[in-house]
């Protein structure tokens, strides 16, 4: 059961780390469950975000491509962006100190907050990671080869999910952050930026649901330790 208040999440990180990259899920049925969010496509295959109810997939060669709904994720996370609460920036040098300053609005670590950042970025530093094959090898060895991108005086969105601390193992704890430009020409896994101007909307969740992928690769797959340190190399 869900609500405009949910976020929602299909299979875990820690799934993803161990190299299960073939989910169950269509993004039909993703799109049942939010209309703003991030993630991936099946196979690794590049970065997922989703803005307006429009799903985008920015590939390994930096481009940007409609996601149709017969297409499957191995990770996502999704809501019905309301953008309840809203501030404006001000200039900001680098992705930590936005951080800081979310933080400052957003308050308690221990909810779930969904936000969206629409700006000019001076500087933009963004990732993509291409399609695998089997036999799959760990989300932290496949990073290694990641694709990277810098882009200077681009506008767009920002997409992001900060989750709480204890969500480790389930999400990312802490923020994650995808990008679209305003021409739909480039985007990613957000690694660095600076941002000239901007503005910030965000919503709080405080109910999370998962699905889980019922297949045979995931009921075996032993995920009783998180490995914090790898996921956070293949995040940064």
């Amino acid at each position: 059961m869900h609500s405009d208040e949910t976020l929602s999440q299909f299979s875990t990180i820690d799934a993803l780390m161990q190299g299960i990259y073939d989910g169950p899920a269509t993004f039909a049925e993703v799109r049942r469950y939010g209309d703003f969010g991030l993630g991936t496509v099946n196979h690794l295959d590049g970065e997922m975000l989703a803005l307006d109810g429009v799903f985008y997939q920015i590939t390994s060669d930096g481009k940007v491509h409609l996601i149709d709904d017969s297409a499957k994720t191995s990770f996502a996370t999704v809501s019905f962006f309301k953008g309840k609460h809203v501030a404006q920036l001000p200039k900001i040098t680098s992705l930590r100190q936005l951080q800081s300053r979310l933080d400052r609005y957003l308050g308690s670590r221990n909810f779930f907050w969904a936000i969206r950042i629409h700006g000019m970025f001076p500087t933009m530093k963004v990732r993509s990671i291409s399609r695998q094959h089997p036999p799959f090898r760990p989300l932290a060895e496949v990073a290694k080869s990641e694709a990277v991108f810098e882009y200077n005086n681009v506008p767009g969105t920002l997409i992001g999910i900060r989750c709480p601390p204890y969500i480790k193992g389930i999400n990312v704890p802490g923020y994650h952050f995808h990008f679209l430009s305003d021409d739909k020409a480039c985007g990613g896994h957000v690694l660095g930026l600076s941002v000239k101007k901007g503005h910030a909307l965000w919503d709080c969740h405080r109910t999370f649901q998962i699905m889980l992928p019922d297949d045979p690769i995931f009921r075996r797959a032993d995920l009783s330790e998180h490995d914090a340190e790898a996921l956070r190399k293949a995040e940064q």
